[in-house]
C-alpha cells in the first residue's frame, strides 16, 4: 500500500518525469499501482504494436467504468466517459455530428470574434501571460459554441464559477481528492470537498436552468452544440435526458477547456523559441483571408506546427484506462482479469524507432511523413478516441492564426521552461509571458 501511495503521489506531482524514469528503467511496458488504495495492477504501454493490440481488444472484454471511477464526481455518472456497450455507442452517435464536417465551419466566426475581443486591448510594449489569456478565450468559446450561452447574467456567473472551480482543480492537493475517496468528506463549504460540492451545485443549477429554458423556447436551434444535442435522436428515436445533457456538457467543458488552452500556451512558447519555425509560419499566414476558416484550417505548415507541438506536449498523457474483464493478450504478453491497461501517449510520442531525434521540435516531420494511429495519437484512439479532436484542432488553428496575423510577439524571458502539472494538463512553467512588439488591427 505504501508503494501504491508513493507511485500515485509521484504521478500526480510530476507525471512526465515519472513516466520518463519508468520508461528508462523498464522499457516500453511497465506495471504500477496508481489508482489509490487496493489498486489493481496498472500496465502502461508505449510501443505501436502494444497500442494497436490495446485498441483492438473487443469492448466486451473491457470495463471502462472501474478504471476511470476517479473522474465520476467531476463528469457525472451519465457522461460518455463511463458508458459501455450500446449506451456508449448511442451517446457517441449523438455527440459526434456537431463536432465534424460542415458544422465546424459554422463555429469559425465565434472563435475568431472571441479571440479578437480578448486581445483587443493589447498594445505595443504590453506583457501578456498566455497561461492566463488562453483559458479566457477557450472558456468563452465553450460557453458560446458548446453551451450556446450568450453574454449576460448567466454567462457572467458561469464564467466566474467555472474559472474558480477549474483553478481549484488544477492545484495538486485539490485534485488529489479525486484519487483518494476517503478524503471526500463534506464538512461544510469551508472543507475542501464541501467547497467543491457547493460550487458544483451552483454550476449545475445554472446549466439545468439553461437546458430548461431552451426546451421551452426552442431558441438557438441548430446554432450551437447544446441545441444540436437536444434535437438529436438515436436509432430508436430516443433523445438525451437533462441529466445526460448536463453530464456531456460538463465533460466537454472539463476535457476541452484547460486542455486546449494548455496546448495553445505550448504553441506560443515553441513557435517563439524556434525563430526559424516562427518565420516560416508567419510567411504562410501572410496574405491570408481571415474570413476563410477552411483555408486557415488546411494550411500545411500551421498544421505541422500544431501536430509537432502536441507530439512533444500532448493534450493528455494517457489514453482512457481500460480494465480487462477477461484474459487478454497485448504485444505477445497475457494479462489476467482485473488488470488495467493504459496506452501511454506521452511515451508513444517519444519512441526513437518512430521519431528521429524525438526530443527535438521538428514540425517538418509532419510534412514529410504520415504516422499511424498507433504512433501518433494526441487525442487517444480506437472506439474511445476524443470526439472533439477535429473541433480542438480547428479551434487552435483559428486562435493561433488570428493572433499571429494581428500581433508580432516575442518571449518576455529568454529562458527554457519545464513541463509542470496543472490539473489534467501539462503546461509550460512560468506561464509563457510574451511582449507585444507590433500591432496590426487592419
Amino acid at each position: 500500500m505504501t508503494n501504491s501511495l508513493i507511485q500515485t503521489l509521484q504521478l500526480i506531482v510530476n507525471p512526465t518525469k515519472f513516466f520518463d524514469n519508468q520508461a528508462a528503467k523498464y522499457g516500453d511496458t511497465f506495471t504500477l499501482r496508481v489508482l489509490g488504495v487496493n489498486s489493481p495492477p496498472v500496465v502502461f504501454f508505449s510501443s505501436p504494436q502494444a497500442i494497436d493490440d490495446c485498441f483492438a481488444i473487443p469492448a466486451k472484454k473491457l470495463d471502462f467504468k472501474k478504471a476511470t471511477h476517479v473522474f465520476k464526481p467531476l463528469f457525472g455518472s451519465d457522461s460518455i466517459v463511463f458508458q459501455e456497450g450500446k449506451s456508449h455507442n448511442r451517446q457517441r452517435q449523438l455527440l459526434m455530428p456537431p463536432f465534424h464536417g460542415d458544422r465546424l465551419n459554422s463555429y469559425g466566426d465565434i472563435i475568431i470574434r472571441i479571440t479578437q475581443d480578448v486581445t483587443r486591448n493589447w498594445q505595443v510594449g504590453n506583457t501578456v501571460s498566455m497561461q492566463q489569456v488562453m483559458p479566457d478565450i477557450t472558456l468563452q468559446i465553450i460557453l458560446q459554441v458548446v453551451f450556446g450561452i450568450t453574454p449576460g447574467e448567466r454567462y457572467d456567473k458561469l464564467i466566474k464559477l467555472l474559472t474558480t472551480l477549474l483553478d481549484d482543480i488544477t492545484k495538486p492537493w485539490y485534485s488529489s481528492l479525486f484519487f483518494f475517496p476517503p478524503l471526500q468528506q463534506d464538512f461544510g463549504k469551508w472543507s475542501p470537498w464541501g467547497n467543491y460540492l457547493k460550487k458544483r451545485e451552483e454550476i449545475d443549477r445554472l446549466i439545468y436552468a439553461e437546458i430548461s429554458e431552451r426546451r421551452i423556447s426552442r431558441e438557438n436551434l441548430d446554432t450551437d452544440i447544446l441545441s444540436l444535442l437536444m434535437s438529436a435522436s438515436d436509432e430508436e428515436g430516443g433523445k438525451m435526458t437533462d441529466k445526460e445533457l448536463r453530464d456531456q456538457l460538463v465533460s466537454l467543458l472539463l476535457l476541452g477547456y484547460e486542455t486546449t488552452s494548455g496546448v495553445l500556451a505550448w504553441l506560443f512558447y515553441m513557435i517563439h523559441s524556434h525563430l526559424e519555425v516562427k518565420d516560416k509560419l508567419i510567411q504562410e499566414l501572410q496574405d491570408l483571408d481571415n474570413s476563410n476558416f477552411l483555408q486557415i484550417a488546411q494550411l500545411p505548415y500551421l498544421n505541422a506546427v500544431c501536430c509537432e507541438t502536441m507530439r512533444l506536449h500532448p493534450i493528455a498523457l494517457i489514453c482512457t484506462p481500460r480494465m480487462a474483464v477477461d484474459r487478454v493478450e497485448v504485444a505477445g504478453e497475457k494479462f489476467d482479469s482485473g488488470t488495467v491497461l493504459v496506452p501511454c501517449i506521452y511515451l508513444a510520442h517519444r519512441q526513437e524507432a518512430t521519431y528521429q531525434q524525438p526530443d527535438k521540435f521538428i514540425p517538418e516531420r509532419f510534412l514529410n511523413q504520415k504516422f499511424s494511429a498507433f504512433e501518433y495519437l494526441p487525442f487517444g484512439g480506437g472506439y474511445r478516441g476524443c470526439i472533439g479532436s477535429a473541433f480542438a484542432m480547428y479551434e487552435m488553428k483559428l486562435i493561433l492564426a488570428t493572433i499571429l496575423s494581428r500581433f508580432k510577439l516575442e518571449l518576455a524571458e529568454q529562458k527554457p521552461v519545464n513541463p509542470v502539472r496543472r490539473g489534467i494538463t501539462i503546461v509550460p512553467s512560468g506561464g509563457v509571458s510574451m511582449k507585444v512588439v507590433l500591432c496590426d488591427r487592419s
